[in-house]
């Protein structure tokens, strides 16, 4: 599975149904996590995109903050922030890896759990993708597949929830904060915040489903 980078930033209206919208902005931070927006997207920010993929409250918010940050930047700056904070020569500044949240290692006991996790689910990584599994883009495809594909024995409510409980839940809110207290962050402290913002949204919808 690989981020949809190329994909028109058009979301679902509320009639299409909340689902689909859940899997657009999945699918839209997935893209934006694996790399910095091409002149395309980021040409669709800066005209098109006005309203939240979800209206009311924090997330809205949270939206308007990231339209905001890329209309006023350019597609050379944000690469050139995204290189600095999760590239650069030597160890990155900010690592994007849910292993090095959960252990303080990469390529950890996370990584094979959440490998175990993804084989029962009948999902395998791309070979040609240098990440690795945890990469915040790969989980977020996963809920976006989840939500969105056509397989009802894999694809359903009840595959969500223990996905996301087990392996987006547990760490993504806090590369959330890393990247929010970096320095250097512009762009992708709203794209932070926009993430942190609808895990919790997405925590909640599955809390009620719990109680």
């Amino acid at each position: 599975m690989t981020a949809a980078a190329d994909a028109p930033l058009v979301f679902a209206s509320a009639d299409a149904g909340e689902e689909l919208q859940r899997a657009e902005l999945y699918g839209l931070l997935a893209s934006l996590w694996l790399a910095p927006p091409n002149p395309a997207l980021f040409e669709q920010f800066r005209v098109a995109v006005t309203e939240a993929p979800q209206r009311g409250g924090a997330l809205e918010i949270a939206w308007q903050g990231l339209v905001d940050v890329v209309r006023g930047s350019s597609v050379q700056a944000a690469a050139d922030e995204y290189d600095a904070l999760f590239l650069g020569v030597g160890k990155p500044e900010i690592l994007l890896y849910g292993s090095y949240y959960l252990s303080g290692f990469l390529n950890e006991l996370p990584l094979a759990r959440l490998r175990d996790h993804l084989d029962r689910l009948g999902l395998t990584r791309d070979a040609a993708r240098g990440e690795t599994e945890d990469h915040v883009s790969y989980v977020f495809e996963v809920m976006r597949y989840l939500i969105a594909g056509d397989d009802a024995a894999v694809c359903n409510l009840e595959q969500q929830r223990l996905f996301f409980r087990a392996q987006v839940q547990t760490w993504v809110e806090a590369l959330c904060d890393a990247v929010k207290a970096h320095p250097r962050a512009a762009v992708w402290s709203a794209v932070a915040e926009l993430t942190s913002q609808f895990v919790r949204v997405e925590a909640q919808a599955f809390d009620l489903i719990e109680s």
